[in-house]
């Protein structure tokens, strides 16, 4: 049986930083960093639970998992201090002028970067799982 994942979509506004459960009503958080808005929906995820014990939804009975899905912004932010600008340039192609537009939210990739920077994460991803020392 595959396991259920609850899809904590992580987003950047002008002055904080949102999550909420996108497949699962009822689950949000907010914070100052991205950090904080994480902890802050999971901290949401367990009251929700703990206050909806005998009225669950299906996606929440038995296991699941949590996975984080950024907007851009909100994860070149989360990452800064592991993906550097001029490693993102080696690793996507993308100029780092353009890639602090992003981060800073000057600017918004158009799908066609978002989708070059995923990939060559996942690329990296994919590479390191393959590393043995």
């Amino acid at each position: 049986m595959e396991t259920k994942k609850i899809i904590i979509n992580v987003g950047a506004s002008s002055d904080y930083f949102g999550a909420f459960a996108e497949n699962c009503q009822g689950i949000y958080g907010a914070g100052s960093t991205v950090q904080e808005a994480k902890e802050n929906v999971l901290e949401g995820l367990k009251l929700f639970v703990k206050h909806n014990a005998n009225n669950l939804p299906e996606i929440l009975k038995g296991e699941y998992e949590i996975v984080y899905k950024y907007d851009t912004q909100s994860f070149l932010n989360y990452y800064n201090k592991i993906f550097t600008n001029v490693a993102l340039e080696r690793l996507t192609g993308i100029n780092q002028k353009l890639l602090h537009h992003y981060s800073s939210g000057l600017k918004k990739p158009r799908e066609a970067q978002r989708k070059k920077i995923e990939k060559a994460l996942h690329n990296l991803g994919k590479e390191l799982l393959a590393v043995e020392l």
